[in-house]
């Protein structure tokens, strides 16, 4: 149901050319065929073809295009993901209680930092528990990277996916150098999981459906 929530989420940015994550609408191209007289069957014949085989691979590159953009909507936040501590109830490295993790640690030593989605950038600062921070927001849900060393965006920067946000690092309420991922719906924290999740399976389909082109 949440990962459902999710996807039904729309991409929120500042240029209203930016597509949503989950949205492909195909515009097929359209070619005219021109109508013959009796004593022309075969050559109408002819035109038919041609006209539904050029339709065909215009229709083709078209899909193939959407299927291309849909791979470079999402991006993961790392170029290699490894998860340190999931998202829930688990013992508090400091306090050594149990408590709940309102995030997703992933494994990073200075690593640059990715936009997962098209969106902007609503917060840029520093605190005692999340240190160096940057908070990407996507329509109605928002994502915040924490613990960076370095920012490379600013508040009210327009981001695409793949874009670097920051550098991770060990700053704030730490144990060791990791990113540290949190997702919002309002008030609620989400399990960052599912967006990954997502994205993982965004770009294998984008994958399987450009592999059947090229056969």
């Amino acid at each position: 149901m949440l990962r459902n929530l999710l996807l039904m989420t729309g991409l929120g940015c500042c240029m209203a050319a930016s597509a949503q994550f989950h949205t492909i609408t195909p515009h097929a191209a359209r070619y005219r065929i021109e109508r013959v007289t009796q004593g022309t069957v075969g050559k109408t014949k002819e035109i038919t073809e041609e006209a539904a085989s050029a339709e065909s691979s215009a229709d083709t590159a078209s899909m193939r295009k959407q299927w291309i953009d849909s791979y470079l909507s999402v991006s993961y936040p790392l170029k290699e993901i490894f998860v340190t501590s999931p998202f829930g109830v688990r013992t508090d490295p400091f306090t050594k209680k149990r408590r709940k993790h309102n995030g997703l640690d992933l494994k990073a030593d200075r690593c640059e930092t990715y936009a997962m989605m098209h969106g902007i950038v609503v917060k840029v600062g520093q605190d005692k528990v999340s240190g160096k921070y940057v908070t990407v927001r996507h329509g109605d849900f928002s994502v915040s990277y924490c613990h960076l060393s370095e920012w490379r965006v600013k508040k009210g920067d327009c981001v695409r996916p793949g874009e670097v946000v920051g550098i991770s690092g060990n700053t704030g309420r730490s144990t060791g150098p990791h990113l540290h991922l949190t997702v919002r719906m309002g008030r609620r924290h989400i399990d960052p999981g599912v967006l990954l999740q997502f994205i993982d399976e965004t770009r294998q389909q984008a994958l399987e459906k450009l592999s059947d082109y090229n056969r």
